[in-house]
């Protein structure tokens, strides 16, 4: 009997229907231990030793690959072909050395690119050994991580409260997203303006043409720089005769892009499918494993891991053979392709991602697959075909138009249009573009000759302004980490979900817009830590790791260089005092704190007293703006608030909105470093004023006396429950409005219906609830059927504190990056099965957030 060693349950069951009774196909379900989140774990006093643990979830698992293996001819370790997937091997392998579980077992290592049939058999028929070099890379990543990510983060929690983590990768690409806010609020906009005219040719066709030149000099783009030019030249060849100049067209070649890199999967999956780049791996994983074709699970794509943009002589053959029989022998180049990888040193798998069988196309393949694989899929084969497809012929047409204006000026006029001559690979794929220009140059000239006469529709002068560069988008950020050499494929997903889950970044309209605790973050790391978060020092440290990779540097003496600068620079800040990084915060975010709002007036002049001045101050929950002369002056204002609100709702004792009529106590507007609320009276030793948040959706300075008073007289009672008899409340809650029975919630469409709500609306909203199974637990959103092992029924529910699955009294939290919605059994029987693993007590357990440094992800490698 052999033993296949794999990762995932999936591929284990079906590679061991490709290989038959005398194999023993497991699973290690992923990696079976790593560094343990605690000091110590990487010594570089002892020469980087490293200290491993077992991850508890994978003890039965390895004992049960002992026990099998220890009556096996041979152990096979056959997981994915990328530096990872050696690494799970290789800790598989060092794990059942110790417990002496390999004698007289023969071990092998092989690798395959698709799950099929051919694929498998042929890497059993060729294996080799494990690859140190690759396993010595990982090693080298692996303790970098962990030392920067354990001797940063404590320096940042002491010196900047609030701060959650950096890491090796994660700080450079905030970075980024940082560096591009910081130009975006520092750019200043030039207004430029530009003649349009609308042309029309004898024959009464109409095409657009812009103003390019006045008395035979060129334009440039800010030469018309205000109203009264461009008005002038407007009015200057309004109603005039034109005529063309020249007319000359000029043909251009568009060649195909590439099959798919693991990147450039994911800028494209984002940029045409809204998917982030951690969802698109999960599906992409999943039709890599294989999904149910026919009573047999096959795999779709090859291995997803890859920077490598050739695919095999057979598979190219397959496309070209599609392409000549299903789309056209116009269509078909006279020779293949061939595409070389311009990642340095690529690692990873070495083939692009492309499907399995080109014959499978995406409509074949629709009825097995749920609507995000088919997506995907249909996304990969196209790319595929057309990587192999004729280049496409386009036609650029440029006229010349000129005119005498009413000045006894000359002017000229330009036209611009293309014409696809032939489409090529544009009839099956064309690659998105992250930022779209407007098209106008894509349309098509009428028919026009020298010395036509032309007539103006219309001439406008329209009013531009420059913009600054866009926000990075998740395609965005990925494409310029690649440009730059940070980090690799494999490792982009999980380096923008750290960040997403750090809540260093914000998500909008599929934009990345750094919070203020990621400013602070990199604020401080530019002033102390600069070196390492330097673009040029980050990708040369991925080079060394490739060089490691390919047996040309030694691992550890990468540590050692690394580590003796590091530290340094480390001791260097030490008794650096927490004023002295204020100081350089204030300094480095001081345009974004502290914006220039009028003109003479200093920005950090504090509004509630004469001599004050505005800095950043650090308390309990992170940063805030206070005032200097603390405790005599005690405003404050959340850090995010930059001043463009009106500084009389946020001093120190706030804006009068009026009295209570019922206690003739003073209701004020006021700001705090939680935001800004409203307040019933003034502080006293003995009692606390009441207070009370403003919403989200209202603005401070639309708060009046009538609208402080209804929110300080929430919680309100709506009545009592038909039923129990006990009192139903209304109120507003970190999570939103809400009505309150006997312990149980449901939400309320608004703020404003807190305060209208009747009983009958509010008995209706919990009874829904209850009925979807809320109660004490959450809303039903999707029921997945019965426990295939276990029996009884599994559901998704969305609770207070977000969505989860549920089996019985165990409920498991989905990842954040996992859409309810769509939720697989499978994915709720493995998440159901780990939660039971932890041994904890039945129910949804209490909710913690454990301060652990993140070593950037323990990324993968």
């Amino acid at each position: 009997m052999n033993v296949v060693i794999v990762e995932s349950p999936a591929k284990a069951k079906t590679i061991n229907k490709y290989l038959g009774s005398g194999y023993q196909v497991m699973a290690s379900y992923g990696h079976v231990r790593d560094l343990p989140s605690k000091d110590g774990s990487v010594l570089p006093d002892e020469d980087f030793a490293m200290r491993w643990d077992v991850d508890s979830k994978a003890v039965k698992r390895i004992n049960e690959i002992a026990k099998a293996v220890k009556g096996a001819d041979k152990l096979i370790l056959a997981t994915d072909p990328d530096r990872e997937g050696e690494a799970i091997s290789w800790h598989v392998l060092q794990i059942l050395q110790d417990k002496k579980a390999l004698k007289d077992v023969a071990v092998e290592r092989v690798v395959f690119n698709a799950v099929t049939k051919q694929a498998v058999i042929d890497a059993i028929n060729n294996p080799r050994e494990v690859d140190g070099s690759l396993v010595n890379a990982y090693l080298a990543r692996r303790a970098l991580d962990y030392l920067v990510g354990f001797t940063l983060s404590p320096v940042l929690w002491r010196k900047l409260p609030g701060a959650r983590s950096a890491g090796r990768v994660q700080s450079v690409a905030l970075r980024l997203v940082c560096d591009r806010e910081a130009e975006i609020e520092a750019f200043k906009s030039q207004e430029y303006w530009s003649i349009e005219a609308q042309m029309k040719t004898a024959s009464a066709a109409i095409f657009p043409a812009r103003m390019v030149s006045v008395d035979g000099n060129k334009l440039d783009k800010f030469d018309i720089a205000d109203e009264t030019t461009a008005t002038a030249y407007r009015d200057a060849i309004e109603n005039g005769a034109f005529g063309v100049d020249s007319v000359a067209s000029k043909e251009h070649k568009r060649h195909p892009a590439p099959p798919f890199t693991t990147s450039t999967l994911q800028q494209e999956a984002s940029r045409k499918l809204g998917f982030t780049a951690s969802r698109t791996m999960q599906v992409a994983q999943k039709l890599y494993e294989g999904v149910n074709i026919a009573g047999t699970t096959q795999g779709l794509i090859t291995y997803m891991r890859t920077d490598g943009v050739q695919i095999a002589p057979e598979a190219i053959t397959a496309v070209r053979d599609y392409i000549g029989g299903s789309i056209g022998s116009a269509y078909l180049p006279a020779s293949p392709r061939q595409y070389k990888t311009k990642a340095k040193n690529a690692q990873e798998a070495h083939e692009a991602i492309r499907p399995v069988e080109m014959s499978r196309t995406p409509d074949d393949a629709k009825a097995f697959l749920d609507d995000e694989q088919a997506k995907l899929y249909r996304l990969i084969w196209q790319r595929t075909v057309a990587s192999q497809m004729e280049s496409a012929r386009l036609e650029r047409t440029t006229a010349d138009i000129s005119i005498t204006g009413k000045d006894g000026r000359s002017y000229g006029l330009r036209a611009t249009g293309t014409v696809v001559r032939f489409d090529g690979f544009m009839k099956l794929y064309e690659e998105g573009k992250d930022d779209k220009g407007d098209g106008k140059d894509d349309k098509r000239l009428p028919a026009l000759a020298k010395g036509d006469s032309l007539s103006a529709e219309s001439v406008e002068a329209k009013q531009h302004f420059t913009e600054p560069l866009p926000r990075y988008t998740e395609a965005t950020l990925i494409k310029k980490m690649e440009e730059l050499g940070i980090g690799r494929p494999s490792t982009y997903a999980s380096t923008l979900k750290v960040l997403r889950d750090r809540e260093y970044v914000l998500f909008d309209k599929r934009r990345l817009i750094p919070e203020d605790k990621g400013r602070l973050v990199i604020a401080f790391l530019e002033s102390f830590f600069q070196r390492y978060v330097e673009y040029d020092f980050t990708a040369s440290l991925e080079q060394k790791l490739d060089l490691i990779s390919s047996g040309s540097l030694e691992w550890k003496d990468v540590l050692r260089d690394f580590w003796r600068d590091f530290t340094a620079a480390v001791h260097e800040i030490k008794d650096l005092r927490v004023s002295e990084v204020l100081d350089a915060l204030n300094e480095l975010l001081g345009p974004h704190i502290f914006p220039v709002v009028e003109e003479g007036v200093d920005p950090r002049k504090c509004p509630s007293c004469d001599d004050g001045t505005l800095s950043m101050k650090i308390g309990r929950f992170g940063a805030f703006i206070g005032c200097a002369n603390y405790p005599d002056c005690r405003f404050t204002r959340q850090f995010n608030d930059n001043g463009d609100k009106p500084a009389e709702a946020a001093g120190a004792d706030g804006k009068l909105l009026g009295n209570d009529p019922d206690t003739s106590l003073p209701v004020t507007l006021r700001t705090g470093r939680f935001g800004p609320y409203v307040q019933l009276g003034e502080a006293s030793k003995d009692e606390k004023p009441k207070r009370a948040s403003i919403p989200k959706n209202h603005e401070p300075d639309q708060i009046d006396l009538e609208k402080a008073l209804a929110l300080l007289s929430l919680p309100r009672e709506v009545g009592l429950h038909p039923e129990s008899g006990k009192p139903i409340t209304a109120g507003i809650g970190r999570y939103g409005p809400f009505v309150l029975h006997d312990g149980n919630y449901a939400n309320l469409d608004g703020p404003e219906e807190v305060f209208v709500v009747g009983l009958n609306r509010a008995v209706t909203l919990l009874a829904e609830k209850a009925k979807k199974g809320g109660g004490r637990g959450g809303t039903v959103i999707k029921d997945l059927g019965d426990h295939p092992q276990l029996g009884g029924k599994i559901q998704v529910l969305s609770g207070r504190y977000g969505p989860y699955v549920k089996h019985g009294k165990i409920n498991a939290t989905l990842p954040k990056d996992n859409e309810p919605e769509q939720i697989t059994i499978e994915e709720a029987v493995a998440l159901i099965a780990a939660k039971a693993e932890k041994g904890k007590k039945p129910g949804r357990a209490k909710r913690t957030r454990k301060k652990e440094p993140d070593a950037d992800a323990s990324a993968a490698s």
